[in-house]
């Protein structure tokens, strides 16, 4: 994964894989005490916990299509390689949560991509998927929530361009009014 925005995706994918209803992307970036931090939570089915143990390892997958999984080992080893922390914690049929808190000004922290790009192509090809984001700084906090833009879509689907478009627009306004720009 070349950024943090690919690898949010990746798990989330795994989240979406899992069967999740809701998923929860929440950053917080804590410049005082130089964290970045990612914490994803789903409600999908869970781990048992003999997957749970191993699921860092990149020879552990559930897919049958390949022998290896790498979204979590190389996030694992990304976080690590800052002097950041990572967990996961599953529990079976009731969700999943990973968190992986960067050492935010360590030189091999990975860029943090195009986060706004990948809520809104999580929200447009997951429309029936209820994605609440929230992201934290020092200066601010916002949170985007597909529920309460679908009530105000009032029947417009969350998939048509144009709201694609404004959705987008309006992440990346709101990321630069807590302080964060690309």
């Amino acid at each position: 994964m070349k950024d943090i925005s690919m690898h949010i995706m990746d798990i989330a994918q795994n989240s979406i894989t899992a069967g999740a209803g809701l998923l929860e992307i929440n950053i917080i970036e804590d410049i005082d005490n130089d964290a970045y931090t990612v914490i994803i939570k789903d409600n999908g089915k869970g781990m048992p916990e003999e997957l749970l143990k191993k699921v860092t390892d990149p020879f552990t997958t559930t897919r049958t299509t390949r022998k290896i999984g790498l979204g979590l080992p190389l996030l694992k080893q990304n976080v690590e390689r800052t002097g950041g922390t990572f967990s996961i914690e599953s529990k079976e049929g009731e969700g999943t949560t990973v968190e992986a808190s960067f050492v935010m000004m360590h030189p091999d922290r990975l860029p943090i991509g195009d986060i706004a790009g990948t809520i809104v192509l999580l929200t447009s090809a997951n429309p029936e998927l209820t994605i609440i984001y929230r992201h934290s700084t020092n200066t601010g906090d916002y949170e985007y929530n597909t529920t309460e833009i679908n009530s105000t879509l009032d029947g417009v689907s969350i998939t048509e361009p144009s709201v694609i478009r404004f959705l987008k627009e309006m992440i990346d306004e709101n990321l630069q009014s807590i302080g964060i720009s690309r």
